[in-house]
């Protein structure tokens, strides 16, 4: 039984296991972490009879409705009878006891998570590129078409007031996090506030849509595996989803300005990959949805972004946060907010 990290001890989770998916093989695994930090811990879990996936809570404390397992679980076993590719759900562990905190175990999807490169020798080509852009589109619709009513989702969130409720809290996320200086983040606040759009529809939205949360079919380039990471998932308005995944969307004629405005590099700034006036276009045909408010979805995203890099900020400092990874992101944050400025104000895409 080996690991390399802590948090899911293979002495414990091995005859776990064992009992809960009845296969006697489980009980000697070897456990490797394969995603950590400050998000959910991702681990595979490997036998003589195959591999699966644990995903548990960051070590440490966790808010109480933080990095809710049941609702990630509940979620995707939900979403396994749609048209949105998700991983298969084989069991929940709501109780604390065994790993200090609920996790659950998942079926072990093959293929790719790439966020700014692709793989040396898949979808070389610009056709393929274009595909893998068209699928995460035709994803991202087929999910906002799903019924939440109709496969048990229907308690997942308060889809009523849910932009006004998102001001709200990540504007209140701020204030904990304020950084001297940088005012300009409370007047955009401001002017979200004042003009939050009607929703249209209310759907499932996953929270956090884009590349590198979508494991990408090994073989056929276009097919989307699995959408993965639905700890921030619930019910309110899609074009929110649509929003956060364009700002992340890089293209390769982005100015010095836009370029700034990129947190982490994307694999979609590769020659093939639709541009984001495109990818709105595609959604829109895949939705049925009227994007004349778009600008406010992208706007609120730069904004909602330039307020996470400044909690990340605020942690170093406290030394809440380790490893690499960190340097340079407070100068991301003038360029964010002017991004999401001249988005409203111009009222289109940036």
């Amino acid at each position: 039984m080996t690991t390399t990290g802590t948090g899911a001890d293979p002495a414990v989770v091995g005859p776990y296991l064992a009992d809960v998916l009845g296969d006697e093989a489980w009980r000697t695994p070897s456990v490797t972490l394969i995603a950590g930090g400050k998000s959910n811990l991702t681990y595979r879990v490997s036998s003589s009879v195959g591999d699966v996936i644990l995903r548990r809570p960051p070590l440490g404390h966790v808010l109480p409705t933080a990095h809710d397992m049941n609702r990630e679980y509940t979620a995707m076993a939900a979403l396994e009878t749609t048209d949105v590719p998700v991983p298969k759900m084989l069991h929940l562990c709501r109780e604390s006891d065994l790993l200090g905190q609920p996790f659950y175990v998942m079926e072990a999807v093959d293929g790719y998570v790439c966020r700014d490169a692709l793989p040396p020798g898949y979808a070389d080509e610009p056709p393929q590129r274009r595909a893998i852009g068209e699928g995460l589109i035709r994803v991202l619709g087929d999910l906002h078409n799903v019924d939440p009513q109709a496969v048990g989702l229907g308690e997942l969130g308060r889809p009523v007031g849910y932009l006004d409720r998102q001001v709200a809290r990540w504007t209140k996320q701020w204030e904990a996090t304020r950084i001297d200086g940088m005012e300009s983040i409370d007047a955009l606040a401001a002017e979200l506030a004042a003009s939050v759009p009607a929703s249209q529809r209310a759907t499932i939205v996953h929270g956090d849509y884009r590349l590198d949360n979508t494991m990408l079919d090994p073989t056929t380039p276009g097919r989307i595996a699995a959408v993965l990471d639905w700890e921030m998932c619930t019910l309110g308005d899609p074009l929110a989803d649509l929003g956060i995944l364009l700002v992340y969307w890089q293209q390769p004629d982005d100015v010095t300005e836009r370029d700034l405005g990129f947190v982490v590099q994307s694999a979609t700034v590769l020659e093939g990959f639709p541009n984001r006036t495109e990818v709105a276009s595609l959604y829109a045909d895949r939705s049925g949805l009227d994007l004349g408010e778009l600008h406010w979805y992208v706007a609120f995203a730069f904004w909602k972004l330039a307020v996470v890099c400044a909690g990340i900020v605020a942690r170093v400092r406290f030394g809440a946060m380790v490893g690499e990874g960190f340097d340079g992101i407070q100068e991301r944050i003038p360029p964010l907010v002017d991004l999401g400025r001249a988005t409203l104000s111009e009222r289109r895409l940036h």
